[in-house]
């Protein structure tokens, strides 16, 4: 069966690239482990905090990938313990967050089984500037000694 696009018009021209971070965050979004939650700390800086409990720093890896925050975990099983129950999720994830243009990753920290993604959106630096008015040159006629004009 034919994937039925939601950009498929000649009027669209030029769209592939969102079709594909479309398409990238629906694949990405399915799996709903690890939770997180992104909050708004100031008027550009955000905080993304993933629940990672039973997850060491040295278990995480945090990379950006093109336009792509990717947040891997995995744990390795030691084998020597033996479990009555086991509840705690120790499988292995990757969570994709698609960063709009400027972003800047600032950081992650590890707290109380939280890990912690800041995030900035500098602001832009004003755009101001004069521009030069000059008038249009004027061709000069130069004489030369032993022409004759008339």
């Amino acid at each position: 069966m034919a994937k039925l696009s939601i950009l498929n018009s000649p009027l669209l021209l030029g769209f592939d690239h969102i079709e594909r971070v479309l398409d990238s965050v629906a694949k990405t979004s399915s799996d709903g482990y690890p939770p997180y939650n992104i909050e708004q700390r100031s008027d550009n800086a955000l905080r993304i905090s993933l629940a990672v409990a039973g997850f060491g720093d040295e278990d995480l890896q945090v990379a950006i990938e093109g336009n792509q925050l990717v947040v891997r975990g995995k744990q390795v099983d030691d084998g020597g313990r033996v479990f009555l129950h086991r509840g705690i999720a120790a499988r292995q994830f990757q969570r994709r967050f698609v960063l709009a243009e400027g972003i800047d990753v600032l950081g992650a920290t590890l707290e109380n089984g939280l890990l912690h993604i800041d995030l900035e959106r500098p602001e832009p630096a004003s755009m101001s500037r004069t521009i030069e008015i000059r008038a249009p040159q004027r061709k000069t006629r130069t004489r030369i000694e032993g022409s004759s004009q008339s």
